[in-house]
């Protein structure tokens, strides 16, 4: 999951495809639709993993204006999935919502989202280095 994450954050869910994930993830692709059942129930898998490891225990970092985060896949699907997928947008609202209870500042969700996107460089395409390395058989 933290491949299909990583690829997700760097691309529009929709310019991420079945071949892509089968590809940087490094399993096959029945393997995939037997864990997950489709492309979004990988991606809703992913999102839930970043926003409990990597989201939920910095919320408290996110109002210094100086934080470093690693927000990509939460702050990409603020913006291309959640106004298409109501449980994305609800996993988005609710973390959203944590974060400003947890800053105490209701405007620190936009100005997070802000520098985010004054800073994020073009939606890119993974290059042969960016592949996670899956042992055979192993599953996502």
């Amino acid at each position: 999951m933290e491949a299909a994450a990583k690829l997700f954050a760097r691309r529009t869910y929709d310019g991420v495809s079945i071949d892509d994930l089968v590809k940087w993830v490094g399993v096959h692709r029945n393997s995939l639709y037997g864990v997950f059942g489709s492309k979004r129930g990988l991606y809703l898998a992913a999102l839930r993993r970043h926003v409990d490891r990597e989201v939920r225990p910095r919320l408290a970092l996110a109002a210094r204006p100086d934080a470093v985060l690693t927000w990509d896949l939460l702050l990409l699907a603020a913006v291309d999935r959640a106004p298409e997928d109501s449980e994305v947008a609800g996993l988005v609202s609710s973390v959203f919502a944590e974060l400003d209870a947890a800053t105490g500042d209701p405007g620190v969700t936009e100005a997070l989202l802000g520098r985010w996107l004054r800073g994020r460089p073009s939606v890119d395409v993974p290059t042969e280095d960016d592949a996670l390395e899956t042992a055979p058989g192993e599953e996502i």
